[in-house]
């Protein structure tokens, strides 16, 4: 089998890009270098080079590859039968993972980095408004919202807010498993949405 039908096999971009999450979580964006992310891989450096040029092109293709994944679950949230059950196709899309806390780490880091890199923030900021412009869109569309007095957009900004918080706050919880981390972060959500989007008539507190 020649070498590039190997790499067809393996997928090496997205072996490269899972690696490149994990080192810059554990090292932060600075730190990690080319060859630390060959090492996670697990594969030589030259071969990372022939689909990257260097790591401001591994954030670019994670951009690009965490954009089509938004895409794909905007959609799956457009199926479902109402709004509470759209956002909690979006919010616990990534709840299989194997190491959310190194998703966490990584995405604080990247968040810092694009505080001082306005390349990392130009992509950083489409990735964002990618997302919240489907939640915008998702709520707008809901009966759910008609009550509220906040503007679809103000709403969607409010849910993001909340979350990004809790992200922020998860990379702290050393100690706590995933699945109690997760279980607490959904508990959080899931009772915010139903303040933002109860009933006509229906209390906001139980």
């Amino acid at each position: 089998m020649s070498q590039t039908q190997t790499d067809t096999l393996l997928d090496r971009p997205t072996q490269i890009l899972d690696a490149a999450v994990a080192c810059f979580a554990k090292r932060g964006f600075h730190q990690a270098s080319m060859h630390d992310i060959s090492a996670e891989a697990g594969i030589s450096v030259g071969l990372i080079y022939r689909y990257f040029q260097n790591k401001e092109a591994v954030i670019s293709a994670m951009a690009d590859r965490h954009k089509q994944e938004i895409h794909e679950i905007l959609e799956r949230a457009r199926q479902a039968s109402g709004l509470l059950e759209s956002l909690e196709v979006l919010f616990t899309a990534h709840c299989g993972e194997k190491e959310p806390q190194v998703v966490s780490a990584f995405v604080v880091d990247l968040f810092a980095e694009a505080s001082r890199n306005t390349h990392i923030a130009e992509l950083v900021r489409d990735v964002c408004e990618t997302s919240m412009n489907g939640v915008t869109d998702l709520i707008a569309r809901s009966p759910e919202a008609k009550t509220s007095e906040l503007t679809p957009r103000q709403m969607a900004e409010l849910i993001f807010a909340v979350n990004d918080g809790m992200l922020l706050r998860g990379v702290l919880k050393v100690g706590q498993t995933s699945s109690e981390s997760r279980e607490r972060q959904l508990e959080v959500v899931r009772n915010l949405w139903r303040v933002m989007f109860r009933k006509e008539g229906e209390r906001a507190y139980a």
